[in-house]
């Protein structure tokens, strides 16, 4: 594949990783009522990989410590920011 080619297919992989972030720190956000740092973690994890497109998910290897600053953010009531990067995309050599 042309290097251009998979440019354009890591860029749409990353937005997609963004996006499925994005919805689950949302929907996490909106239902949170109080529960510990480590399950808010949990559920961030769970949710972000239900909203991962089906060729995304299998191969989705998590940024931990991301997921945990989201978290405790969510368990703060803070601003989340989301990091430029993609969030733990399982690389291949």
């Amino acid at each position: 594949m042309p290097e251009t080619a998979r440019q354009d297919v890591r860029d749409q992989s990353e937005d997609q990783l963004r996006l499925a972030l994005r919805s689950a720190t949302d929907l996490v956000r909106a239902d949170y009522s109080g529960e510990p740092v480590e399950d808010v973690c949990r559920r961030l994890l769970t949710e972000t990989r239900l909203a991962l497109p089906s060729e995304l998910a299998p191969d989705f290897t998590p940024d931990m410590d991301e997921f945990c600053r989201i978290a405790v953010a969510i368990v703060r009531g803070t601003p989340v920011a989301l990091a430029p990067v993609p969030i733990g995309e399982k690389r291949t050599a």
